[in-house]
């Protein structure tokens, strides 16, 4: 069943979406070579807490930690672990959070240091596709128009979009009703209505659609090993335009801060 969400629930849902950010932003600037997604784990896990809130995944299924941490190929559900990343890596970061008993989730890929430029396509194709799909998510329009628009805009440059891990409702579970594929035919699928609250996410492999599943349950990896890129919003359906929840402005102002910081430390090293 659906749940349609009441304005006051949307106000709630968007309070837990942009704690979410705030906890993307509160590790983003620590994400460089040497640090392992552990640490960043503990931060994240400290910082929720501190903000009156509870980590959605710890616990979630049996999951173990507060975040999913998926470098390189791993496409998502990545475990947090003791490895430290290597300068070119790429980390996908899942978070959500529970707070005045409503969820919010959101997604950001990473560039470990200086990455490859056909890497940097894959993230940036990947990040467009989900602001298009979030502007096929207005009242009248159909659940496939969203899976459509990604789809369309991924494959256009030969990336592999992931068929088994899809988006979701998102509002008093983690998880609710309807599934949101990224991938579909357009004007199929439900007709799209006011007050649906839905985890849009994109994942999208720079080769094979295919995917593998670990032993330990959770780790999704590409099948021929490329990377892969995620990036999620927590949205609701509107009238004229959808609105998103969610917020990637915290963390591209820390990713900008640390980017202008070493532009500035390169003409500093010229200059002398």
């Amino acid at each position: 069943m659906i749940y349609y969400k009441s304005e006051e629930e949307i106000e709630l849902i968007r309070e837990s979406s942009l704690l979410v950010g705030k906890t993307h932003a509160e590790i983003a600037g620590l994400i460089k070579p040497g640090v392992t997604t552990l640490e960043l784990d503990r931060i994240a896990e400290e910082f929720i807490m501190d903000n009156g809130a509870i980590p959605a995944f710890k616990g979630y299924g049996g999951y173990p930690n507060t975040l999913c941490m998926s470098p390189n190929e791993q496409v998502v559900h990545g475990i947090p672990n003791d490895i430290p990343l290597n300068e070119g890596d790429i980390l996908s970061v899942d978070c959500g959070v529970l707070m005045n008993s409503f969820y919010g989730d959101s997604a950001f890929t990473y560039e470990v240091g200086q990455v490859k430029e056909d890497v940097k396509s894959l993230l940036e194709v990947t990040k467009a596709s989900l602001y298009l799909g979030i502007e096929q998510a207005i009242s009248g329009k159909r659940l496939g128009d969203i899976s459509h628009a990604i789809q369309q805009y991924s494959e256009s440059f030969g990336f592999g979009v992931v068929r088994e891990m899809v988006g979701h409702g998102i509002g008093k579970e983690l998880h609710e009703s309807p599934e949101v594929p990224n991938y579909g035919k357009r004007g199929k699928g439900i007709k799209l209505k006011e007050g649906l609250v839905i985890a849009i996410e994109p994942m999208i492999n720079k080769g094979t659609k295919s995917i593998h599943q670990h032993a330990d349950g959770w780790t999704i990896t590409t099948a021929d090993g490329n990377f892969s890129a995620h990036f999620e919003h927590t949205i609701v359906v509107r009238k004229n335009k959808a609105e998103i929840l969610s917020s990637f402005k915290e963390i591209e102002k820390v990713l900008n801060k640390n980017k202008n910081g070493k532009t500035a430390k390169y003409r500093s090293r010229r200059n002398h």
